[in-house]
C-alpha cells in the first residue's frame, strides 16, 4: 500500500467509527499525535485504507483492492480487519494467527493503593524522559505509540512511580488516545514487582483521564490472565471480545510500493 503524507490523510469517520474503546482509537489517536502512518491502495479516492503504529494496524475498506504483496509493511504485526480481509491477509503472510482480544471499560472507582516508602506516583514530565529511556530494551513497546521516551514524557498522558534516585519503576499511559475513550498500557520493572505499582498508577492515571471528560479502556489477551486480574481490580469491566491477527513474514516478494509525493 502506498503512505500517505499528512496533507493526504483521509477522514477518519469514513473508515474507522470514532469514539470507540480499545485499539480502535488507533486512528484517532495517529491522526492527533502525527505518530504512526496512514496507508491506501491509492492515494486519490481509495478503496482500502490501513493506518498502523507501534505494530498495530486497523485496516477497512475492500480487500479485493490490494494486492497481498503490497501487505508486506504489516509484517510481523497485531491486525484488527473485518473478516473479508483474512483470504488477502492469508496470502500475503507465511503465518496469520488468530489472537483472541477483550476490551474493558473502567467503570468503578478505586482507591489508589499506598506507594512503598521512597516512592512517589505522579505525572509524567520531560524530564522524566532519560528515565523512561533506561528502562529494560524489553519495555521499550510502553513509548512506541508516542515515538520514543521524549513522547511519552511530553505528552501528559502518562504516570509513573519514581524512586527517590529518579528511576522509573512503573509506569501507566494512554497508549491510544481517542475523543472519547483512552486505551491504557502499563509495566512494572521485574525487581519491583508484587509492590502494587502497576495498580497505583493505573488508578492516578485513570482518573486523570476522567478529569478531560474521557474513559479509560483495557484491552489485553484472553490468555493474560495477570493483565485481566489487575484491570478488574483497578474498576475496568468487561465490554467485548473480538479477534485480532498477529501476521509473519511476508509470504511473498513485496511489491515497491511508493509514497505519494509530498
Amino acid at each position: 500500500m502506498i503512505q500517505l503524507p499528512p496533507h493526504h490523510l483521509p477522514a477518519v469517520p469514513r473508515w474507522f467509527a470514532p469514539g470507540a474503546p480499545g485499539p480502535a482509537a488507533l486512528a484517532e489517536h495517529v491522526t492527533a499525535t502525527g505518530v504512526g502512518s496512514w496507508w491506501a491502495d491509492r492515494a486519490l479516492d481509495p478503496r482500502a485504507v490501513a493506518v498502523s503504529c507501534a505494530g498495530h494496524v486497523l485496516l477497512s475498506g475492500d480487500p479485493g483492492s490490494v494486492a497481498p504483496g503490497l501487505l508486506a509493511p504489516f509484517a510481523h504485526s497485531h491486525v484488527e480487519a473485518p473478516v473479508r480481509f483474512l483470504p488477502v491477509l492469508g496470502s500475503a503472510f507465511d503465518r496469520v494467527v488468530p489472537d483472541e482480544r477483550m476490551v474493558y471499560i473502567h467503570r468503578e472507582p478505586v482507591e489508589p493503593p499506598r506507594p512503598p516508602r521512597g516512592v512517589t506516583v505522579r505525572r509524567l514530565t520531560p524530564a522524566d524522559a532519560d528515565a523512561l529511556a533506561a528502562l529494560p530494551a524489553d519495555s521499550s513497546w510502553i513509548h512506541d505509540s508516542w515515538g520514543g521516551p521524549e513522547g511519552l514524557a511530553a505528552s501528559g498522558h502518562g504516570w509513573a512511580a519514581v524512586d527517590r534516585d529518579g528511576r522509573v519503576a512503573a509506569v501507566a499511559c494512554g497508549y491510544f488516545t481517542g475523543q472519547a475513550y483512552e486505551d491504557v498500557a502499563v509495566l512494572t520493572t521485574p525487581e519491583r514487582r508484587r509492590e502494587r505499582l502497576a495498580l497505583a498508577c493505573v488508578t492516578a492515571l485513570c482518573a486523570d483521564i476522567t478529569a478531560r471528560g474521557r474513559t479509560a479502556s483495557w484491552s489485553c489477551g484472553r490468555e493474560n490472565r495477570p493483565s485481566r486480574l489487575l484491570a478488574w481490580t483497578a474498576g475496568f469491566r468487561l465490554q467485548r471480545e473480538y479477534v485480532q491477527y498477529v501476521t509473519g513474514k511476508p509470504a511473498a516478494r513485496p511489491r515497491h510500493a511508493t509514497e505519494v509525493p509530498a
